[in-house]
């Protein structure tokens, strides 16, 4: 067996090492990404959940404002 003393590494060693850097490279890209996207989607659920409280508050006013429905009569059954 013979062992290597060169300093220079093998251009196997060479390839390997920039796939790993470019993977960790690519994997904090990716988890930007994705953080990014949660960060928008959690602004839009935010706009979202706004228009609809305002959508209730708006409702509400409109139904007090209204005046209450007649109670209907009771109609009987007519024996048979």
């Amino acid at each position: 067996m013979s062992a290597r003393k060169s300093a220079e590494p093998s251009p196997a060693a060479m390839a390997r090492a920039d796939r790993q850097r470019l993977a960790a490279e690519e994997g904090v890209r990716a988890i930007a990404d994705v953080e990014r996207q949660a960060i928008e989607v959690r602004k839009n659920m935010a706009r979202l959940r706004e228009l609809r409280e305002a959508k209730e508050v708006a409702d509400a006013a409109l139904a007090l404002s209204l005046p209450s429905p007649a109670p209907k009569k009771r109609t009987r059954k007519s024996p048979r």
